[in-house]
């Protein structure tokens, strides 16, 4: 057969069978809109951002570098300010070229109501630029400008890191743009009370240069990187200047391209099995015509040829239909994500066309690879052998399937059982992955497992006394092909979800239980946007305070050098180690927090795991802005997960970041005197005393609204698992028309139909329920056995009951509508009809 008699035959074939082709249309399109979508947040990570507000008016800004050079691997961003010394700007003030060069610093303030304020010396005012509408500039301490609303002369009490001071309003400014609505507003100070409260003595954040006329910002940019070749600088031009003003930036960016390779990751490989699956259920639905072409002749080359040629025309139209509305997901995801925290929410995405051609050819490779699988069986028989199996259905599977099937489930097992032989992250991320695998095995096994299945469950059935069930579980029987790849994406849906839900929940429970365990302080004290030392300080001389910790929260990067460099990072606490003993038990291990102090440093036993270190080794860290230190390691502790893999000296950590501010203060109280300490910290003003219980029900809340993008990337794959699952059950049970057709004219009513279908489905979610839990529940166990050393999972029965519930709904729903479909046929003609 020549290849253009194959190309009008595979036109034919997809005029005359509309119904099987369109099931197809519809896997590759989903595909193509989600990887589409995928894409476009990868794109993203790398050319999104927000674009600048306060530094929209500087030419160029100059900063320190925020974040690692590894060489082949993405940069870890910095998630605290890296600063330039001081110095720096008279020196590329004398540049030729700059008119002006213009340092700045940044001071959280706020307010008693909890308004939370940028503060910043008046002369920065000039690199948005800010303009008076009303008063004059601030020259002597306790002067403010305000950029809201507020009037000249109001008097207004700032706080910064809880130490309250009193300001009068000297004047109104506003920028060009509007003050972003989701960021602290703008204040500013007299230069001098700025500088007073900065932490970092004679450094700044960064420097704005304005340009001379006739020189451009890229050339300006040069000039200063070539003027600073001793420092570690990044210069920042157009909208890249928004990087340098919001640190954030960097951080969301470097989310979006893990967020979107890891969920990416599995996206591709549940859209490959989908669409995979929903090819081999059409082509056997054609074996009979497979079996025809090759007892009159046709090669198994043709075979592949005709399906290819007949796939590649399906998934091309739906590929290029599908990749449109993938940016509109993208732009949903957006806003989900930074609800949940994970982007600002002034991040913009990049568009460009890259995504929509990666997205397209993705789906088309994936269906002509699905094609080509599918094809195998019906080219390889024998002429003969293909006449038998178009009438009767095989009852087995193929060596290489099961063998292929066998060493998946292997593999996932293994992966699974790794946290019960090695500790870390790496066990836990083996665990969590392992049912991506657990479930393609059950897909090539699912024959084998749904006859198994069926032949326990449909056993009541089959002794039954109505003929309806009887036949209902006679039908599941022998088409347990059929009805293996009907079940197998349902129990994809529960197996996903249970492992998607139940894990992030497991960890969560694992962090309360460490983090109610662990913090032993009778009091906790909170501030909007930090404690300063003095207050601290104030606290610990309370005459009812027995011991008072600071505890300031940040990330160091891990970094091992060589031919594979690579850096990982770790979340890290600065804690006194004086104070600690009464406030914060982290489980130690080995050796003594005691000993904790400069050049010191304590690890979690996965930490330490991880990189390979034992008391009294040296771990190179760089802290929160970069700077590179190599600590000893003094004593190893159980509860990473809830107080950070890394413990460091509390002066030491609060020195590398950005506010230089305590996140929290830890209160150990004199015996019988809780309630006295409580209400002398409250009346300093401009903080939050919290006990224990309260603090730990915060931090669980917290957690809960961080896991919220796990439940946002959940919720997009479960919706195309959904759209899959109906389109596969529908397509299985309207090709089955000569069925219910003979059914019909051999006496049975379309009720008597329809209950047997009812009976079938019954029975086909029940399997996928079954073979979906069996398959995560070893990831579950094994995640839990990484977090907790326990190999029981947190798992909620109202929402496990949740996912079996709509596990049952698209099941039961997608049979019922194409039994309806199927039953306003006239069985007369419908038993004439193709298979």
């Amino acid at each position: 057969m020549r290849r253009p008699r194959l190309r009008v035959l595979a036109r034919a074939n997809i005029r005359r069978r509309p119904g099987g082709f369109a099931a197809v249309f519809v896997a590759v399109f989903c595909a193509a809109l989600l990887t589409c979508a995928l894409g476009v947040l990868f794109e993203s990570g790398i050319r999104g951002g927000v674009p600048p507000h306060r530094y929209a008016g500087a030419d160029v800004v100059v900063g320190a570098a925020q974040s690692l050079d590894v060489r082949e691997d993405i940069d870890p961003p910095y998630v605290e300010r890296a600063l330039l010394p001081d110095a720096v700007v008279g020196e590329l003030s004398s540049l030729p070229g700059v008119r002006a060069a213009v340092g700045d610093i940044s001071v959280p303030l706020t307010t008693d109501d909890g308004t939370v304020f940028d503060g910043h010396g008046w002369a920065s005012a000039a690199l948005a630029p800010y303009r008076l509408t009303s008063g004059r500039a601030p020259a002597a301490p306790g002067e403010v400008v305000v950029t809201g609303t507020g009037s000249v002369g109001d008097r207004i009490t700032l706080r910064h890191g809880g130490i309250g001071s009193d300001y009068t309003v000297v004047g109104i400014a506003t920028a060009p743009t509007p003050e972003p609505s989701h960021r602290p507003a703008s204040i500013f100070l007299s230069d001098l009370d700025a500088r007073e409260m900065w932490p970092h003595g004679d450094a700044v954040s960064v420097v704005g240069l304005f340009a001379d006329e006739g020189f451009d910002a890229a050339s300006l940019a040069a000039t200063a990187r070539d003027e600073l070749t001793g420092l570690d600088v990044h210069t920042y031009t157009g909208d890249a200047r928004g990087d340098a003003e919001y640190l954030d930036a960097g951080a969301a960016r470097n989310n979006l391209i893990l967020l979107s390779g890891s969920f990416a990751g599995l996206a591709v490989a549940i859209a490959m099995f989908v669409v995979a699956s929903t090819l081999s259920l059409s082509i056997q639905q054609r074996r009979r015509e497979f079996a025809l072409l090759r007892a009159t002749g046709a090669t198994p080359g043709q075979v592949h040829r005709l399906v290819g040629g007949e796939v590649l025309r399906v998934a091309g139209a739906a590929a290029l239909v599908g990749v449109g509305p993938g940016y509109a997901l993208a732009q949903l995801l957006r806003a989900q994500f930074a609800a949940a925290g994970v982007l600002p929410t002034d991040f913009t995405l990049a568009y460009g066309p890259l995504p929509a051609l990666v997205g397209a050819l993705l789906a088309v490779v994936t269906a002509r690879i699905a094609a080509a699988v599918a094809a195998g069986r019906p080219a390889r028989l024998d002429p003969t052998e293909a006449l038998c199996e178009s009438a009767v259905e095989p009852g087995s599977i193929g060596p290489v399937r099961l063998l292929s099937g066998l060493v998946v489930a292997a593999g996932g097992l293994f992966l699974s059982l790794l946290p019960a032989m090695l500790p870390g992250q790496a066990a836990l991320a083996g665990a969590g992955s392992s049912a991506v695998l657990l479930v393609i095995a059950a897909a090539l096994l699912g024959p084998i497992l749904v006859s198994g299945a069926i032949r326990w469950f449909g056993g009541p059935l089959r002794r039954s006394s109505s003929p309806t069930l009887v036949l209902a579980a006679t039908n599941s029987g022998a088409g347990a092909r059929r009805l293996a790849a009907a079940i197998t994406p349902l129990a994809l849906v529960v197996a996903i979800g249970a492992v998607q839900l139940f894990g992030q929940d497991t960890v969560a429970a694992a962090a309360d239980q460490q983090s109610r365990n662990g913090t032993t302080a009778d009091l906790v004290v909170t501030a909007p946007s930090g404690l300063a030392p003095a207050l601290v300080d104030a606290i610990a001389a309370n005459p009812a305070v027995r011991e008072a910790n600071p505890v300031t929260r940040t990330q160091v990067l891990y970094e091992v050098g060589g031919e594979a460099p690579y850096t990982e990072p770790y979340p890290a606490q600065g804690v006194d180690p004086a104070a600690t003993e009464s406030t914060m038990n982290l489980d130690v291990r080995d050796g003594s927090l005691g000993q904790l102090g400069d050049g010191t440093v304590a690890l979690s036993t996965d930490a330490a795991y991880a990189m390979g270190a034992d008391i009294g080794d040296t771990v190179p860290l760089r802290l929160g802005d970069g700077t590179l230190v190599t600590p000893t390691v003094v004593a190893t502790y159980s509860r990473g997960l809830a107080f950070g893999d890394v413990t460091l000296p509390a002066s030491q950590v609060r020195a590398h970041t950005t506010t230089g501010l305590a996140d929290m203060v830890l209160v150990s109280a004199q015996p019988g005197r809780i309630d006295d300490a409580r209400a002398a910290i409250t009346a300093m003003g401009g903080v939050t005393v919290s006990d224990r219980t309260e603090f730990a029900v915060a931090g669980q809340e917290q957690r809960r609204e961080q896991a919220w993008v796990n439940v946002v990337a959940l919720a997009v794959l479960l919706a195309y698992l959904a759209i899959a699952v109906v389109n596969t059950l529908v397509l299985a049970t309207v090709e089955r028309s000569r069925e219910f057709a003979l059914l019909q004219l051999v006496g049975s009513s379309k009720g008597q139909v329809r209950r047997m279908m009812g009976a079938e489905s019954a029975i086909v979610v029940l399997v996928a329920a079954v073979i979906g839990s069996v398959v995560a529940l070893p990831p579950l166990a094994g995640i839990a056995a990484a977090v907790s050393g326990r190999p029981i999972p947190s798992i909620s029965p109202d929402v496990y009951g949740l996912i079996l519930g709509v596990a049952a709904a698209l099941g039961a729903g997608a049979i019922a509508i194409g039994t309806r479909t199927v039953l306003r046929r006239d069985p007369a003609a419908a038993i004439g009809t193709g298979e």
